[in-house]
């Protein structure tokens, strides 16, 4: 997310959406897409990761309410709602931050675009062996995600934790290679995402992406370290909602995205789905725009 952009994310956008996506019928609300607004008789499909989530619901009912029908379509791991949204089988998806975003955008060649904000989640490191940072033992194994941005995000915070060094001093392209292993505590490997959870028995300690935590029997307050949300660098790490580049003032998504925000219950679900660790936002979309064109440009001047 060598430099993974293209081994994950470019083969995922040809690959993993025949495989992932087979079961994915292209909808009404996909066909014809542009700046008009979406009639809101017609369904929109928002591709997700962790539907069971519970600001899901009471945003599907916030939405009915205003007429407007939203079908969830649930994905398994963070390769897959892109390229779906690419090629119409979505009308939008949220499960990404701006960095992912323009690595996948620069990867594959494509223009997917944030049309609003939803918040920005802190990225914690984990253990069933120890409870703090400093009973981590010099040469033992600690897990990070393979894909690009979490993993240089997830660097970053094994460095802040005093676990590891960085050559570089730590940027948003940050990956294994950049580790001085002579100068750090640990060992680290890579694993995709959604795997890491049940890998954390075997570590020390491993950095879990939010999506994830409870399938590790885990809560968030139990992270032995984080990162800072509120730091104003993080805005590549604010999570958005994506749309394809013409639908970007699409009058019904850009309500549905209204609603995410604004609506107390969805709100309610989304603090409780992330063990109240979410810091919501509403950044303006301008600087959203302006915040993934620069990770864009940085993304090809590193590739």
């Amino acid at each position: 997310m060598s430099r993974r952009f293209t081994s994950v994310l470019a083969a995922a956008a040809a690959a993993t959406l025949l495989a992932a996506l087979s079961g994915c019928a292209a909808s009404p609300a996909s066909e014809g897409a542009g700046s008009a607004p979406a009639d809101k008789s017609e369904t929109v499909r928002i591709g997700v990761v962790g539907k069971s989530d519970p600001q899901w619901p009471a945003f599907i009912e916030a939405a009915e309410k205003e007429g407007i029908t939203v079908e969830l379509v649930d994905f398994g791991s963070y390769e897959q709602p892109n390229p779906a949204l690419a090629a119409g089988e979505l009308d939008l998806n949220q499960f990404q931050h701006i960095v992912y975003l323009a690595g996948y955008n620069v990867a594959a060649g494509d223009d997917l675009v944030p049309i609003g904000s939803t918040g920005i989640y802190p990225l914690g490191l984990y253990s069933q062996k120890v409870d703090d940072v400093d009973d981590i033992k010099k040469g033992e194994t600690v897990i990070v995600p393979d894909d690009a941005s979490n993993q240089a995000r997830a660097l970053l915070v094994l460095q802040s934790a005093g676990l590891i060094e960085l050559k570089s001093g730590g940027t948003i392209f940050s990956d294994l290679s950049d580790i001085d292993e002579d100068a750090s505590k640990v060992k680290v490997t890579a694993l995709e995402a959604a795997l890491i959870p049940t890998s954390l028995p075997d570590a020390a300690a491993a950095i879990i992406n939010n999506d994830f935590v409870t399938q590790a029997g885990l809560k968030f307050e139990d992270a032995i370290a984080q990162d800072d949300p509120s730091d104003p660098n993080a805005l590549p790490y604010v999570n958005i909602f994506a749309a394809r580049a013409e639908d970007k003032d699409d009058e019904t998504y850009l309500k549905l995205v209204d609603i995410f925000q604004n609506d107390p219950e969805v709100q309610k679900g989304l603090a409780e789905a992330s063990g109240n660790t979410i810091v919501p936002l509403q950044t303006p979309v301008a600087d959203l725009e302006a915040s993934l064109k620069k990770v864009e440009k940085d993304t090809e001047a590193n590739g």
